[in-house]
């Protein structure tokens, strides 16, 4: 299948990471969490971890931490829809394409639940077709967004003349949830919010890129190193410190199994500086410039963060014949997915 538009949104609201320590200072979190967890605060939010800013959706985020799970769930249902259609209503001006000529649109998330769910509120929005396809893809958690270009390819493969959409779309913001386990602390210091969307159609757009050798690694025994739960009606993210090297070794797995087709640039979702770090050397000499600059200006915004690479990358010119680029993702499951991007 062939890229027509790629396009991004995150919320307009940015806080550096001194700005979240000086919220954390002011809030009440300070006598609800211990002396260790403050020490663990202070040191990523005031220290170089490879973020300078992020996103949050969420109105006044000072207190996010004392929302109940109905406030969050109520934002998530506001918030998802308005970031996700801003994203497609801009890939589709760059496509040329109008909303009424898609004939399918997918969406993945984890951020939240909603029955309908995402697809509805964005259709509804944009003025989509009501005979147009909508599927939700709930679950997938930070590897969502390549898996979910997987499906538009199998409806494209089933119908040749349609038009899919596919967007990545998460509010963090609204599965913040935070106590003294180090692994919730450090999810909350890394996450923030953003949308990614892409139209693909069977034949090619102004760049001639076409998405194939699509790959899946599923690993359940490693489920719970990082997957939510819940925790008072909100979503809790489990974080175990071996995420960075448990992503390194199910990425060389994918990389191994690439084939001979030359790989002209690495794009990776850009889980946190350890992660990145961990990915270098399975895919050297490949550098990651372009997840790195996504995470510096973003954060990880989860399921969209590895389209926002795509797009940092695209910055820096299109494969050539000389090579594809390689997009690699990964997250709860444990799973890890990976496709190419080539002419």
């Amino acid at each position: 299948m062939f890229l027509q538009a790629l396009a991004t949104a995150v919320p307009p609201e940015a806080y550096t990471q001194s700005d979240c320590w000086d919220i954390v200072q002011r809030s009440a979190l300070r006598s609800r969490l211990s002396r260790r967890s403050m020490l663990i605060l202070h040191s990523i939010l005031r220290g170089d971890h490879g973020i300078a800013k992020r996103h949050f959706a969420l109105p006044d985020i000072k207190r996010v931490f004392d929302r109940s799970a109905d406030e969050l769930n109520a934002a998530f249902r506001t918030q998802a829809p308005k970031l996700a259609g801003r994203a497609l209503s801009a890939s589709l001006e760059r496509a040329g394409i109008g909303a009424g000529e898609v004939d399918a649109l997918l969406i993945c998330t984890c951020t939240g639940y909603l029955c309908p769910g995402v697809t509805s509120y964005v259709a509804e929005h944009l003025g989509l077709r009501p005979d147009a396809v909508l599927q939700d893809l709930v679950g997938l958690g930070c590897g969502a967004a390549i898996p979910t270009l997987r499906a538009a390819s199998h409806i494209l493969a089933a119908r040749p003349e349609a038009v899919v959409a596919c967007v990545a779309v998460e509010v963090c913001s609204a599965a913040f949830y935070l106590d003294d386990d180090p692994g919730v602390i450090i999810s909350a210091c890394l996450f923030s919010d953003g949308a990614a969307a892409t139209v693909w159609r069977s034949t090619p757009g102004p760049s001639r890129m076409r998405a194939f050798d699509f790959r899946s690694l599923h690993l359940p025994a490693e489920r719970d190193k990082l997957r939510f739960e819940q925790r008072d009606g909100k979503l809790r993210n489990l974080l175990d410190p071996t995420v960075p090297q448990l992503a390194a070794r199910a990425v060389g797995r994918l990389w191994a199994e690439r084939g001979p087709r030359p790989v002209s640039a690495v794009v990776a979702h850009p889980g946190g500086r350890d992660v990145l770090e961990a990915l270098a050397p399975v895919v050297a000499p490949h550098r990651l410039g372009p997840s790195e600059r996504t995470l510096l200006s973003c954060g990880n915004m989860s399921s969209p963060t590895v389209l926002f690479a795509l797009e940092e990358a695209l910055r820096d010119g299109d494969p050539g014949p000389g090579g594809d680029f390689w997009l690699v993702s990964f997250g709860a499951g444990f799973s890890a997915h990976s496709c190419r991007l080539g002419v």
